[in-house]
């Protein structure tokens, strides 16, 4: 099953493009709540080019590795890839008051679907906001 989250960001598209694709920019927005964090990140954006975000409890509790292969990349458009054995991708379309980024992704069977889809979607909030802020 897809799972979709959007928002739409008051910015250019070079200004939305460049922060989601940047390991030091993704270390500053790339959390779903504000007690975790990403403590590293790489990003060889290119189909075939691998990437992983470490991502961990503020706290030192918990953390995980989120890491993938791009399989499409069209720069200022969209970004697909695999991870796991899961695919999503990434749409930038220029629409009235700025750009929308939409994400879309396969859903894991271990957690409830609005679970993911909150998760997800908090994570898309914060890069608008770094977005918007920088």
């Amino acid at each position: 099953m897809m799972l979709t989250v959007e928002t739409i960001l008051d910015a250019p598209l070079a200004e939305v493009w460049r922060p989601y694709s940047d390991p030091e920019a993704i270390k500053q927005w790339n959390a779903a709540a504000d007690d975790w964090h990403t403590t590293a990140s790489t990003v060889d954006l290119r189909p075939g080019g691998e990437f992983s975000s470490r991502m961990e409890a503020k706290d030192g509790s918990a953390g995980f590795d989120f890491a993938g292969t791009y399989t499409k990349v069209v720069e200022n458009e969209r970004i697909e890839y695999q991870f796991g054995d899961r695919e999503a991708v990434v749409e930038f379309d220029e629409v009235p008051g700025g750009v929308r980024v939409r994400v879309s992704f396969e859903a894991e069977k271990d957690n409830p679907i609005d679970m993911q889809r909150d998760g997800w979607q908090a994570i898309l909030d914060n890069f608008a906001e770094h977005v918007e802020a920088n």
